[in-house]
């Protein structure tokens, strides 16, 4: 079932929360009850924390089942006893916001063409799996572009068939383009998902989530 909720009273939820198959991370400041309602929603712990005094931890950090890529604002001493097992790589790069410019499951990656050969590798290393630069629909920042679980991924109308069908083969599950929070097209910034569940700003309209549960419930 989808549910709508806002973060810190804002409905584009995904700048501000980050979810997995096990955990899902949100800002210290979140409110108790929305953090209580995210997590029986995803089926998973939150884990609250700021990077570098910010609530926005959906724009710093990505992660899969293997491994974590946070920006270099954050540290990896609070995620080292939240994450054991996984890889946590603190990436230094120009390009700084993670979230925004990684999108992965566990089988593939695809991240901001301006990242250097060298973090690319480091970002493949970091998550397990195949890392490949491009866009999604012209759009650089391929993080706020699309919405990826191991389940199905839905991107910005802005998107071309084949483009989806490329996006399908690297990534192994169907996609399907969609909006949320009344026509945004930057679905990255307006839904927290796993393959559990999966939450959208309050704004996004009855036909808006139809879609969205056709490719990610």
């Amino acid at each position: 079932m989808i549910q709508k909720i806002s973060i810190l009273r804002s409905n584009f939820i995904g700048v501000y929360g980050r979810a997995w198959e096990d955990v899902v991370f949100l800002p210290g400041n979140v409110e108790d009850d929305v953090a209580s309602q995210i997590s029986e929603g995803l089926r998973v712990p939150v884990e609250k924390l700021f990077i570098d005094n910010s609530s926005l931890i959906g724009t710093f950090i990505s992660l899969n089942s293997n491994g974590i890529v946070v920006s270099r604002n954050g540290s990896d001493n609070k995620f080292s006893d939240l994450l054991q097992g996984r890889n946590i790589l603190v990436l230094k790069d120009k390009v700084n916001a993670i979230g925004n410019d990684v999108i992965t499951n566990d089988k593939a990656a695809m991240i901001h063409r301006a990242f250097t050969a060298s973090s690319q590798k480091k970002i493949e290393d970091a998550l397990g799996v195949e890392v490949v630069k491009g866009t999604i629909g012209g759009i650089k920042t391929v993080g706020s572009a699309a919405v990826l679980t191991n389940k199905g991924m839905l991107v910005t109308p802005e998107a071309t068939e084949d483009e989806m069908r490329g996006l399908s083969e690297l990534f192994k599950v169907p996609v399907k383009e969609g909006t949320a929070n009344f026509g945004n097209m930057y679905v990255g910034s307006s839904i927290l998902a796993n393959s559990k569940g999966v939450f959208v700003g309050k704004d996004t309209t009855p036909i808006e989530i139809g879609r969205i549960d056709d490719i990610l419930s």
